[in-house]
């Protein structure tokens, strides 16, 4: 099976022959495996697991977008994605601590938004650990 994440900007990853690919879509999480149903959906802020055997694994880091599964293919249009070694841990806690505070004033916040930051900064802070 051959992953394939993509931005508008560039291909972050693409890999052949996986065993498996895991992620948070929509419906809950997914488990996708070789010869796995034809399959759409949005993506929130997640991880998707690629598991290229038994003991390794890689994981990228996707802001939103969509999942596709067709013919042996899984390809992620994302909005952005980043490698682990691509993220900036301090630029990912600073920007938890600032959603946490905004969703704390509950004043004049735009709770979705804030919502959704704090999800991409958790997401991209939980890709950097091993």
């Amino acid at each position: 099976m051959q992953v394939e994440i993509v931005t508008p900007e560039r291909t972050v990853y693409k890999k052949e022959n996986v065993k498996m690919v895991i992620t948070h879509a929509a419906e809950g999480d997914i488990g996708i495996l070789p010869n796995h149903a034809p399959f759409i959906s949005p993506l929130e802020p997640t991880i998707v697991h690629v598991k290229l055997d038994d003991q390794n694994e890689e994981k990228v880091f996707v802001s939103g977008g969509f999942l596709e599964v067709r013919s042996n293919q899984v390809t992620v249009l994302a909005e952005a994605a980043e490698l682990p070694s691509e993220i900036d841990v301090e630029r990912a806690r600073a920007a938890k601590e600032r959603a946490e505070k905004r969703l704390k004033q509950k004043e004049k916040v735009d709770a979705v938004r804030a919502e959704l930051a704090l999800k991409r900064a958790l997401n991209r802070l939980k890709v950097t650990e091993m």
